[in-house]
């Protein structure tokens, strides 16, 4: 318990310094953010009385501490992009959308990796283990936004499995949702997939080779015994560490993917607010990401800690 707290307080802090430079980025960047936002068209007055309207003229810490308010009591302001609109509706409305694309992209990455590495185990340097590792070097080097256009010129053009760029809305047929999402998810399964295989694969090699292995083996259990009781508990410590990252990854938004499929998700919204300099989506958008980003890392650090019992040991002996 002691431990979660430690990590908690250390997520917190790391959001908390993230909000910090964020906010600071913004407000210094060179222009001034009035007449960023109002255009080259906007007269003096028109842009005087806009940064009274936004706190523009008071000072950087003021304005920060206004900022931080504000969005801990979930007022996240306006978006200039989309007339004024809350930046908090924007985010809520497109959240669940990018959720079950990462959801769905993580279910594929575990269903992909996780059987592959297992049934190569008992086969290394046999036909099996070159191929996966044919497809784990390929799935690394094709980036997901080269699998997005394939799959749709594949399955989408050619044998029209799915409408291409005809979106389907989750409240308007959940089960059309669902299926538009299944190439995205895919595109952005592969390459995730392939660096687990080769994490997983690589450590389940080399736990089996290991002393305890042999020993179980000698005790008369049988090598698919061994690897699931004993070897694969151990091997999965440095996959978990990995798949954080990849967890971290699809759950801030899939940039790329998104646009290329033309899915209303958060990372359309953040090109969206980039290209329009939509400062207060913008904010609000990199502190999500940062947010998720913390979290998944302070998950992995606690479900190791859960997994690996001599990891809590090594703790406490050095106190």
């Amino acid at each position: 318990m002691h431990f979660i707290l430690k990590r908690t307080g250390a997520a917190l802090i790391t959001l908390f310094i993230v909000s910090v430079f964020s906010f600071i980025a913004f407000n210094v960047i060179r222009g001034d953010p009035a007449s960023l936002i109002l255009g080259i068209d906007a007269t003096a007055d028109q842009v005087e009385t806009f940064r009274e309207e936004m706190g523009l003229n008071r000072s950087l810490p003021v304005r920060y501490i206004n900022w931080l308010g504000n969005f801990l009591s979930g007022n996240l302001g306006n978006s200039v992009r989309f007339q004024g609109e809350s930046v908090s509706a924007l985010i809520l409305e497109r959240l669940p959308v990018s959720f079950a694309l990462a959801l769905l992209s993580l279910f594929f990455v575990l269903l992909i990796a996780v059987p592959v590495s297992v049934f190569t185990v008992h086969r290394e340097n046999g036909f099996v283990d070159k191929s996966v590792n044919v497809f784990s070097a390929a799935g690394i080097s094709i980036p997901n936004f080269f699998l997005g256009v394939l799959f749709i010129w594949i399955f989408g053009i050619g044998l029209r499995l799915f409408s291409t760029g005809v979106y389907v809305d989750y409240r308007d047929s959940f089960t059309g949702f669902i299926g538009y999402l299944i190439f995205p998810a895919l595109a952005i399964a592969i390459p995730n997939a392939a660096i687990l295989i080769k994490f997983l694969r690589s450590s389940l090699f080399k736990e089996q080779r290991g002393d305890y292995i042999r020993t179980a083996r000698s005790k008369g259990a049988s090598a698919s015994i061994a690897l699931r009781c004993h070897a694969f508990r151990n091997a999965v410590i440095p996959a978990i560490t990995v798949l954080g990252m990849i967890i971290a990854e699809i759950f801030s938004g899939s940039i790329v993917i998104e646009q290329v499929f033309a899915i209303p998700g958060i990372g359309r919204l953040l090109i969206a607010a980039i290209t329009s300099r939509d400062y207060p989506l913008i904010q609000t958008l990199v502190v999500y990401i940062a947010f998720i980003v913390i979290i998944a890392n302070t998950l992995v650090d606690i479900v190791i800690q859960i997994v690996d019992p001599r990891i809590r040991l090594a703790g406490d002996v050095s106190k």
